[in-house]
């Protein structure tokens, strides 16, 4: 369930609760202890019955068992803690070259993140991204970065920094193959959808021959 659904349908189940309450003790209908219980029990069974719900209604809508969303949401939990060590690399470098590099790897990343946070469903076409390459992007990005802010550098650390940028450049296209592979279905579907589009327009097309022969 979404977060800013579940803090919204916390809200209104506090609400209901506190209003219940008031009616409940100042009509005199109940006592106070009997009156908070009730309240309380209205509004955790209001709050927990449609949160129930909404999530079921969730993991059916993506396919998903509750125990393969708890593991989709352990990995997009890992992966967000990642993106963060990547803006934090690409914050701290001072060439604008190396800082457009990482700021395009830090770009895809979150693109691909929100993605799988939205649509979890499509997390197994995209494990190559969470299980391999975002890994190896952090990794890299946090070493070069360190390379790139030191002051004096030798011809050793100019080759360094040179392969690293090779190589972010190679997993920047790997992760737009992945976020292409995520989406290749809508893609495939978009397509399709053009396709009859315009044979159905090709077909509505004006024939001034037609329009004659009708006129007769």
């Amino acid at each position: 369930m979404k977060p800013v659904f579940t803090f919204f349908l916390g809200m209104f189940a506090v609400s209901e609760t506190i209003l219940l309450w008031v009616i409940l003790f100042s009509g005199s209908v109940l006592g106070f202890l009997p009156s908070t219980v009730t309240a309380l029990l209205v509004g955790g069974l209001t709050f927990f019955g449609i949160k129930l719900y909404s999530d079921r209604k969730f993991l059916k809508k993506n396919k998903l068992t509750r125990k393969e969303y708890v593991y989709i949401q352990k990995n997009l939990a890992e992966a967000k803690k990642k993106i963060s060590r990547l803006q934090k690399a690409f914050f701290s470098v001072r060439t604008m070259g190396a800082f457009k590099q990482l700021y395009e790897l830090s770009r895809l990343s979150k693109r691909m993140y929100t993605i799988i946070n939205k649509e979890p469903r499509r997390f197994y076409q995209s494990e190559r991204f969470f299980f391999y390459h975002l890994d190896s992007v952090v990794e890299l990005s946090e070493r070069y970065a360190l390379l790139a802010s030191q002051p004096v550098k030798n011809e050793k650390m100019y080759i360094s920094l040179k392969e690293a940028q090779s190589t972010l450049e190679d997993l920047s296209e790997s992760i737009k193959k992945d976020i292409y592979r995520v989406l290749s279905a809508d893609i495939d579907d978009l397509n399709f959808e053009l396709d009859v589009a315009k044979h159905s327009l090709k077909k509505l097309e004006y024939n001034p021959l037609e329009d004659e022969r009708r006129t007769k």
